[in-house]
């Protein structure tokens, strides 16, 4: 088995790019029989992951998916998880929640800490959580595609994540935008309606604006604080 102990004792697989899901499906077949229910979907429920939902669901219709919940994010994010769990009623979506409260984080670090250090804010709201998601699991998904951003670019189907001491397994890496999006209306999925307001990335509510820009997607996150990742991509 590919573990992050064993990554350079195993041969990694190779998966054909097809023209539909551009091996999507072949990656997550591969994943899910690979690892089982020691394969964990970290979902953000924005455009992406309402693909990535719909595909998972081809494979593994009692997959688990854990939404990161900070307490900070959009009505309309929690709106969507809640179609999403009457569109797909086998699903197991756990809404992860942070050990600190928002009042408790307060107390201690002050008033709207996403302000003066979003690192921290993002540390303690995200990247803990995910880490206690993930505990006794061998790998995780996530929905990371190479067009993103530059940080982006040389994601691989099948990573050795050295931020959390797993495997990361990203399917989507060769698909686009436009990619996406045609999925999303071909099968008629329902997604954040946030999207259709100017938001392609969607994030905690204070730190989530419209991009500025169609070329970089993500220039709405985090908007002039000099961030670009939540630090859960980030080594």
């Amino acid at each position: 088995m590919i573990t992050y102990e064993t990554w350079d004792e195993v041969q990694k697989p190779t998966f054909p790019i097809d023209n539909n899901e551009k091996g999507a499906l072949h990656v997550l077949s591969w994943a899910y029989a690979h690892y089982g229910d020691d394969l964990l979907y970290a979902c953000s429920f924005g455009i992406e992951g309402i693909v990535l939902i719909d595909l998972i669901s081809q494979v593994k219709d009692d997959a688990h998916i854990v939404f990161l919940d900070t307490h900070l994010h959009f009505p309309e994010t929690y709106e969507t998880i809640e179609r999403v769990k009457r569109a797909y009623p086998r699903l197991r979506i756990h809404l992860q929640t942070p050990s600190v409260s928002l009042a408790e984080q307060e107390k201690q670090f002050g008033a709207e800490l996403w302000k003066r250090d979003p690192n921290k804010c993002c540390e303690l709201r995200k990247i803990i959580p995910l880490r206690e998601a993930m505990t006794g699991k061998k790998a995780w998904i996530s929905g990371l595609r190479r067009e993103q951003s530059p940080t982006r670019q040389h994601v691989e189907f099948i990573n050795r994540d050295k931020k959390f001491q797993n495997i990361k397994v990203c399917p989507l890496i060769y698909w686009t935008w436009k990619d996406v999006w045609r999925y999303v209306h071909r099968h008629n999925l329902s997604y954040n309606p946030l999207h259709d307001r100017g938001y392609p990335s969607i994030g905690c509510a204070p730190c989530t604006a419209p991009a500025y820009t169609e070329e970089d997607l993500r220039s709405g996150r985090w908007a002039g604080l000099g961030k670009t990742e939540c630090g859960l991509h980030e080594s």
